[in-house]
């Protein structure tokens, strides 16, 4: 098996050590990017809406930026939403980040609640390849 290794970008450290999970594992050329949700460095939820989906890609981004890859190379994308009439939102949203071909792969799925915490409304998680 290939080396593994923790992806843990500045500011996500309490992540790693408090919640005891990596934000991403980078395997070979892949990289497995946790869900991501829409809180700030401090932990803290963001809001309104908009801006909690926005947060949720820059944190993606952060992710992938510190594991050497960038938004282009995500090849598939699993979205949670608690509440899926937010999908317009949502796209328009993603449609920013994921603005040129070939586009990833993409599931959403609707769940009752994220992080066991109220309030938190999309967490994104993905899969990056970067070029050999």
């Amino acid at each position: 098996m290939s080396d593994r290794e923790a992806v843990i970008p500045p500011g996500m450290e309490a992540v790693y050590e408090k919640i005891r999970y990596s934000p991403a594992v980078k395997v070979g050329n892949t990289i497995y990017v946790s869900g991501q949700i829409g809180r700030n460095s401090a932990m803290q939820l963001i809001e309104p809406r908009e801006a909690q989906i926005v947060q949720a890609f820059e944190n993606l981004k952060q992710v992938l930026e510190t594991a050497g890859a960038s938004m282009r190379d995500v090849v598939d994308l699993t979205t949670f939403h608690t509440d899926l009439r937010d999908l317009p939102l949502f796209m328009q949203v993603r449609d920013r980040y994921f603005d040129s071909d070939p586009l990833p792969a993409w599931t959403a799925i609707g769940a009752h609640m994220l992080c066991g915490s109220p309030g938190y409304i999309i967490e994104i998680k993905a899969v990056a390849v970067l070029s050999k």
